[in-house]
């Protein structure tokens, strides 16, 4: 089924995007939903073409999106197999036009993404696993597969997030200088950061801060085809729809190699 699934769900990725670089690509408004993060017209427009898609080709599974109403736990608990969706991972992004937001479409199986689609279309890369083998493509290229690296602690790469940097995290990069040596950072958005750990361009993102599982279900799918994993701070593995609230604990998306990241935290 998810290999049946895959390349419809990929070109459901880009017609979303499509949808998004039309409103990019023009003069926009920007609003703030309760929890102060921020919406536009791309979101929902993304948001349409995705939860249609969707419907016409798995109208049995339900589907969990950050632009609808969720459904409440005592029903969703019940569910088994659904779609988690961000339809534009990155908003802010978005608003500073910098390129660096996605598409975000996951298959849930027991709690587990098993298919997931990331696609930023501004940047024309889209990745993707089938719950086998992880994938980079670049537009009008063929995909190539790709893998998380090995960690040598004498050249450390960091992928950082560009609108939520923190304390913490400052905290934890220093640490890992003074042991280490100065780590090479890469600034990013959106779930990219953690596909940049999928591809071996980085060694870890550390996230200490909150997500919502929308944010991160496709792209761990991608991470964990590819050799790497996405641990909570008790090198668990991210679950989903397993509690009444969506948002995450804090994370380490890290490459091939088992490591405690927690030892530079202060």
């Amino acid at each position: 089924m998810r290999n049946q699934l895959l390349p419809a769900v990929i070109q459901l990725a880009h017609e979303a995007g499509e949808a998004i670089m039309q409103v990019y690509h023009g003069n926009f408004a920007v609003r703030h939903k309760e929890d102060h993060s921020p919406v536009t017209e791309a979101d929902l427009a993304a948001h349409r073409v995705i939860q249609a898609g969707l419907q016409r080709l798995t109208p049995e599974l339900p589907q969990i999106s950050e632009e609808c109403e969720l459904a409440p736990f005592s029903q969703r608990q019940q569910w088994q197999r659904y779609w988690l969706i961000d339809p534009l991972d990155g908003t802010r992004e978005f608003v500073k036009r910098n390129d660096e937001f996605s598409v975000n479409i996951a298959l849930i199986d027991q709690g587990r993404p098993i298919l997931g689609v990331v696609y930023a279309p501004a940047l024309g890369v889209g990745y993707y696993a089938d719950g086998q083998a992880a994938y980079k493509q670049r537009d009008h290229h063929e995909a190539e597969r790709i893998y998380a690296r090995s960690l040598h602690l004498d050249h450390i790469t960091v992928a950082s997030s560009r609108s939520h940097p923190g304390k913490k995290i400052q905290a934890m990069l220093r640490n890992i200088g003074s042991r280490h040596g100065e780590p090479n950072i890469i600034n990013m958005g959106s779930s990219l950061k953690i596909c940049l750990v999928a591809e071996g361009r980085a060694d870890v993102y550390p996230r200490l801060g909150l997500t919502s599982e929308w944010d991160t279900a496709a792209a761990q799918c991608v991470l964990e085809c590819a050799g790497g994993r996405l641990v909570d701070r008790h090198g668990l593995p991210l679950q989903y729809n397993r509690k009444d609230t969506i948002l995450n604990p804090e994370f380490f998306a890290r490459g091939a190699t088992v490591h405690d990241w927690n030892q530079y935290l202060e």
